[in-house]
């Protein structure tokens, strides 16, 4: 087969370890920082990983079984290729707008005992590695079924980690789960006490010890494979993926992948360092892939309001979403998000007045959808309109022709290969009417943000629904906010729908559910959350209720930015990311603990420049004032607890 063009054969020998005699192959990052070496022993594929000479994986499993062959032992190394890949591209709904990937590029070429090749294909960047799967034709077999994989992670004994529980099938609300909205728990042992059953959902974070961190995720996922996430570890102390549990989807659909041949597994990742910075500064999810086709329409990404997250079921009438619509053109914000059971209590000839009334104040709008159907019983509608292609494109083409830009695709609950075609199937089919695709109740993109023009954003997460529902995430709120630009958003557009502005988590904004973080700290998540469509938790109530710099505040912040970088910060501690958009750099921090933090920040892109400063003091008040930073971008400022700051 042809693995590369020319232009991509000529590599310096320095990237690689060649013997093409020999099984042990080692390919490294152009910085010569990262490598990975691949190796055969007794007849098993294994790679291990180093950084700054240090160990990040100990040897661990390669390979997959499938119903024409078992990859995974009896394996024999046949060869090797090498090249780079040098790859720029703009992406407009990350967090970085462009991107420089180079890396080294490997093919390690197995085959089994009969004689049916696997190739291993490994790109490393620096500080990432993604790796896959090539399996070639087997004489008249042009397709199989994989089944499992073998492939694994084993970190040193002192590694702990920063991991989410995957969630039960066919449990939770209405047996939705697995929605992916478990929490992280900070700094676990890698052998718990209460083993996860299921298994943890991608992304995972480890900290090896004094050595560094290790973020596992994976990318490339589309129709023609399922999801997969990380097994509990196992007694020789490896963590190894795992496909979708049988029970999801009421036990309807596959558990593996069925693939035409050759074809390709989803890319493995592993972003390594000897701090957080390229944990959080990572493109590797999108270096990897490319856009599956072509964008109907430009796109437009913004801010909107949402009835739902605080006034719920009940706000779905006509007249209170006339009130979020004029919200929104009060904000400047460009859509507004109506949430469930809109079919039921406004219905399809009234929502055409909606849409028109609410493009007479430059706002459009998003409607929400149920994805089933047959393998849930969520009973909120809209249903039974996404999940078929006839009855989608009916209803797309309506939503299209009375001017609706977008949906919100709710109560998925699973990722098997016929879940993920219903996936692509969605977003394809509403490319084809101009309409954008936010996912709730949903799994982890995958870098679908690169993969499909008019994917804008999912949920996975615990999010700010859980907030509201629940005293125990809010008093652990600023916490889990910690976690997020380490771990969940560092992989993948978040969808949290925060920025709650009501002192009571209420439509009357008293008596109960008191909102517990600082006005400052909700400011700085609009900022340390990254989405390209943010729908706020805001309310008609707060023009008035709440100090007008914060509203001013709400009114310009952006949703996408040209480049992110870590600042400071601690998953579940505190967190300080800067953003830049248009030129301008926001830096926003939280502060997850019970005492004031102090820091010292070095921020040289603002350097010399008077900024305006968002933050609360001791009394937990929010304040706004402008401020010089120092000539060396030396900062020093102090945190409230359950509180944050924004600079811009």
């Amino acid at each position: 087969m042809k693995f590369f063009n020319s232009a991509l054969l000529a590599v310096g020998l320095s990237a690689f370890t060649l013997n093409t005699y020999a099984q042990d192959i080692s390919v490294v990052s152009p910085d010569k920082q990262l490598s990975v070496n691949i190796t055969v022993t007794d007849g098993k594929p294994a790679y291990s990983v180093t950084y700054k000479g240090k160990t990040m994986l100990d040897k661990s499993p390669l390979g997959l079984t499938t119903n024409e062959g078992d990859f995974t032992t009896g394996m024999k190394y046949l060869s090797n290729t090498q090249g780079v890949v040098d790859k720029n591209y703009t992406q407009d709904k990350i967090k970085r707008s462009q991107i420089h990937y180079a890396a080294n590029k490997l093919i390690y070429v197995l085959e089994n005992a009969k004689q049916r090749k696997l190739n291993v294909e490994f790109q490393v960047s620096n500080n990432n590695i993604a790796f896959r799967y090539e399996i070639e034709p087997m004489g008249e077999r042009l397709s199989c079924v994989v089944e499992k994989e073998a492939t694994g992670f084993k970190f040193p004994s002192a590694t702990t980690t920063f991991l989410s529980n995957n969630m039960t099938p066919m449990t939770g609300f209405a047996r939705t789960a697995p929605s992916y909205e478990s929490a992280y728990v900070a700094d676990a042992p890698m052998v718990k006490p209460r083993p996860a059953t299921e298994g943890y959902v991608f992304p995972g974070l480890f900290h090896v010890g004094t050595d560094g961190w290790v973020l596992l995720s994976e990318t490339g996922v589309s129709s023609l494979y399922c999801a997969s996430h990380l097994s509990e570890i196992s007694a020789d102390g490896v963590y190894s993926i795992e496909y979708p549990n049988v029970k999801q989807n009421n036990g309807f659909g596959s558990t593996g992948a069925a693939i035409a041949l050759p074809g390709y597994t989803p890319w493995r990742t592993i972003t390594v360092g000897d701090n957080l910075k390229p944990i959080v500064e990572t493109t590797i999810p999108y270096d990897v892939v490319d856009p599956l086709y072509k964008a109907s329409k430009i796109y437009k990404y913004g801010k909107g309001t949402w009835s739902w997250i605080l006034w719920q079921d009940n706000s779905m009438n006509y007249a209170d979403q006339v009130k979020f619509i004029d919200l929104a053109a009060t904000l400047k914000y460009d859509f507004i998000l109506m949430d469930a059971l809109w079919d039921k209590n406004v219905g399809k000839e009234k929502m055409a007045e909606l849409v028109k009334y609410a493009a007479s104040k430059k706002v459009a709008v998003f409607l929400w959808y149920n994805s089933n159907g047959q393998f849930n019983d969520a009973p909120q509608g809209p249903r039974n309109k996404m999940n078929t292609s006839i009855e989608r494109k009916k209803e797309m083409k309506w939503l299209r022709d009375i001017g609706v830009v977008g949906l919100k695709v709710d109560f998925w609950g699973g990722d098997k290969q016929e879940t993920m075609r219903l996936y692509e199937d969605v977003l394809s089919d509403a490319n084809d009417y101009g309409l954008m695709i936010d996912f709730h109740g949903a799994t982890l993109p995958r870098g679908w943000e690169r993969m499909y023009p008019n994917y804008v954003g999912t949920e996975a997460v615990l999010a700010s629904e859980m907030v509201y529902f629940n005293q125990g995430n809010r008093q652990t709120e600023a916490v889990y906010a910690t976690f997020h630009p380490f771990i969940r958003n560092a992989v993948g557009n978040m969808e949290f729908g925060g920025t709650f502005l009501n002192k009571y988590l209420t439509k009357t904004n008293k008596d109960r559910s008191p909102r517990l973080t600082t006005d400052a700290f909700e400011l700085a998540t609009a900022v340390l959350f990254q989405n390209s469509v943010q729908f706020f938790a805001l309310a008609p109530n707060n023009l008035t209720d709440v100090p007008p710099f914060e509203i001013d505040f709400m009114k310009t912040v952006p949703t996408t930015w040209e480049e992110t970088l870590y600042i400071d910060g601690y998953p579940g501690k505190s967190a300080v990311i800067a953003r830049r958009s248009q030129g301008r750099w926001y830096i926003a921090g939280a502060n997850a603990g019970k005492e004031v933090l102090k820091l010292k920040l070095n921020l040289p892109m603002i350097a010399g420049k008077k900024v305006q400063l968002y933050n609360d003091d001791s009394a937990k008040a929010t304040f706004t004032k402008q401020i010089d930073i120092a000539k060396n971008g030396e900062l020093e400022i102090e945190i409230q607890p359950m509180g944050g700051f924004v600079i811009k």
